[in-house]
């Protein structure tokens, strides 16, 4: 991973495990029981977990970096 990495994090409250996350990126995003969670807390920036955040249809992964907020988008 790089210095300047994003940050996952899934509110398992929030998250009502439609799998959209794990379905896209499957190295990043792992369903356990009847929640999403990450593989790991960081990863190198890429469309792909921009595009996991923006999919889920509760909004329950949020993708930070250095420079704030930067998932789901808007």
């Amino acid at each position: 991973m790089t210095a300047v990495g994003w940050r996952i994090e899934v509110d398992r409250e929030a998250c009502i495990g439609s799998g959209m996350c794990a379905a896209l990126a499957p190295d990043l995003f792992v369903l356990e029981g009847t929640r999403a969670e990450a593989v790991l807390p960081e990863t190198d920036p890429e469309e792909r977990v921009l595009d996991a955040a923006d999919s889920c249809p509760v909004l329950a992964i949020r993708v930070s970096g250095p420079e704030g907020v930067v998932g789901p988008r808007p």
